[in-house]
């Protein structure tokens, strides 16, 4: 990668770490089902008239949303809403890629590779000293509600990885579509329609603020520019940035929110964030298993880029 592009995957992976903290400072007053649908909505409308629909059939479009944007962002938001920061909720959403992995192995029969096993045992130590050493406001529940995000993500990269859909702008908007209808009608559900119509009546600036962001800038500009670096620069180089974000949103949750990690949190962190570099380190073609790419060809294509 030049300098250029790497400046530009800093800049998207800075604007997916911040997006974070723009989610728990405009959330406030909002029910977080409710929060979700409305961000999509604003993915989708008005991006749709102008982006074409993926070359998928409508069922893998549909299931690449349910998992990746309804499942990761409803169980993320609610996570935030009972108690994750935005920074602690950044890492360990990055459980994906082990989630990834150990999928593939059992659906695709897609074995991993020796590097790969030793990256999912560093990352969920890691994962185990997060959820031992976590600060007092962070509860299990919490904390299980983002690790059912990160799988939610994870299913979602190993059934577009098995339809053989490739990631885009295209894909982000239309899968878009599963999620405003079933989040508005299960908040509806869990909060009421009274707090829901509250919430849409006073729905605050803070609020609309923090939906452009996560709508315009994390999902449509910077997946928009970060398929255009997939596009001219190997995977393997341009994946790896996106682990700034959880970095990013840590450091912009202390500076802002004053929550200052422990060290449990940072040490457990560091685990995770290792064992996700060496589980993303590509193998050469000739350790590649027979039919087609393997778990890291997984791992690194563009159809597992984080859906902000």
């Amino acid at each position: 990668m030049n300098r250029r592009d790497s400046l530009l995957a800093a800049l998207v992976a800075s604007i997916w770490g911040f997006n974070f903290v723009v989610i728990d400072w405009g959330m406030d007053g909002v029910p977080p089902l409710l929060f979700v649908a409305i961000r999509f909505t604003v993915v989708i409308f008005p991006a749709i008239f102008f982006v074409a629909r993926p070359g998928a059939p409508w069922r893998v479009v549909a299931a690449v949303g349910a998992f990746m944007s309804l499942g990761q962002f409803g169980f993320l938001y609610v996570s935030m809403d009972a108690g994750m920061p935005p920074g602690l909720a950044a890492l360990v959403l990055q459980a994906q890629v082990i989630f990834t992995i150990l999928i593939a192995a059992g659906v695709l029969r897609e074995l991993p590779t020796p590097p790969q096993v030793l990256g999912v045992a560093v990352g969920a130590v890691g994962l185990a000293v997060v959820a031992v050493g976590r600060g007092g406001q962070v509860t299990v529940v919490a904390l299980a509600l983002c690790l059912l995000g990160a799988l939610s993500w994870g299913i979602g990269n190993v059934v577009s990885r098995a339809s053989g859909v490739t990631g885009g702008l295209s894909l982000t908007v239309w899968s878009a579509l599963v999620v405003p209808v079933p989040l508005v009608a299960l908040s509806l559900a869990v909060d009421g329609p009274t707090v829901v119509g509250d919430a849409l009546a006073s729905f605050s600036w803070q609020a609309g603020v923090s939906t452009l962001y996560t709508a315009g800038l994390a999902s449509l500009v910077g997946y928009g520019v970060f398929n255009t670096l997939l596009s001219r620069n190997p995977s393997s180089s341009v994946v790896p940035w996106v682990l700034l974000a959880p970095v990013v949103a840590m450091a912009s949750a202390w500076v802002l929110l004053d929550q200052r990690p422990n060290s449990a949190e940072l040490l457990g962190g560091v685990l995770l964030i290792l064992g996700v570099l060496v589980a993303m380190r590509p193998v050469r073609a000739s350790r590649a298993p027979s039919g087609g790419g393997g778990v890291d060809e997984l791992v690194v294509r563009d159809d597992v880029a984080p859906q902000r």
